[in-house]
């Protein structure tokens, strides 16, 4: 139906619909599965994200001890009435890291789009619930507005660490929730493309340098960046802001960065944070290996 953000937007407006309606249009086209198996499935992804963000909230701890503990800490921060971010902002960075701190306790997580990247969607959708009060379809569409970006994202570019970098994990996430965010507040399609964008951009170049390898440092925190990167995107692309680039130029760019980063740089650890003295030191001690 659709092979970019052009014209998954010319088509949910032609339509009158939302883009997460062309979304779950495509899957019964594709799976031939009926609406209502398409919108079970996806609540059963649903029901994973809140349960991830739950246990992650009464606070986690990795095998290692890399991770762990960070999303409580928030929310302790947040109730302090301390916060200098906006309590919205928070809870969305907060429960964004608690699916991420669940995911390095190898934990059940839904991969949006990939496990390294798995909070940003259920982070910011479980926060901006608290003010949008939307019902549980409107949780579901949610996702599958998400989806669609990142079908575009990984059709046309690349949602893999170890492709094209960070930015087509957690970047990718990000402008995913921006796009969902943007509908379920009331936004137009082109608005929600206009939040993937502005998202995007401000995540290109970001290398994927997991230390030890293992997806934990700094990619809990990176999730909790792009969480607060989605929330304030999706609230420009509302007031009216818009990307001079046009989001699937931006998609097009991210993928073409990709493909000329450095292999040190792309999920390998051997670049990046995961070269640093300390982040050698923390490889050898979780697997008794020598530091370089």
């Amino acid at each position: 139906m659709f092979r970019n953000v052009a014209e998954l937007v010319e088509l949910a407006e032609s339509k009158g619909v939302k883009i997460a309606e062309i979304m779950i249009q495509q899957e019964m086209e594709v799976s031939g599965l009926s609406r209502e198996k398409i919108i079970e499935k996806m609540e059963f992804n649903l029901k994973i994200m809140e349960e991830a963000v739950e246990r992650g909230l009464k606070g986690v701890q990795s095998v290692t001890g890399l991770t762990g503990g960070d999303a409580v800490l928030l929310q302790k921060y947040i109730q302090s009435g301390k916060a200098l971010s906006g309590n919205l902002i928070l809870d969305a960075v907060s429960k964004a890291v608690a699916t991420n701190e669940v995911n390095a306790a190898m934990g059940t997580i839904c991969a949006t789009p990939t496990a390294g990247s798995a909070g940003v969607v259920p982070g910011t959708l479980f926060a901006v619930k608290e003010k949008l009060n939307p019902t549980r379809l409107e949780m579901i569409e949610f996702l599958f507005t998400a989806a669609a970006f990142g079908f575009v994202v990984a059709n046309n570019a690349s949602i893999s660490g170890a492709a094209g970098g960070c930015q087509a994990e957690v970047g990718s996430a990000s402008g995913m929730a921006a796009a969902a965010i943007v509908e379920m507040a009331g936004g137009t399609p082109n608005q929600a493309a206009e939040a993937m964008a502005i998202t995007l951009k401000n995540m290109l170049g970001l290398v994927c340098d997991p230390v030890a390898g293992l997806v934990e440092v700094p990619c809990v925190k990176r999730n909790a960046m792009g969480a607060a990167n989605a929330m304030v995107a999706a609230d420009m692309a509302l007031a009216g802001v818009k990307s001079r680039i046009p989001c699937d130029e931006v998609i097009d760019a991210m993928y073409r960065i990709g493909q000329t980063m450095p292999v040190a740089l792309r999920e390998t650890a051997e670049g990046g944070l995961a070269a640093t003295p300390t982040g050698r030191m923390l490889e050898a001690k979780i697997f008794g290996v020598k530091t370089s």
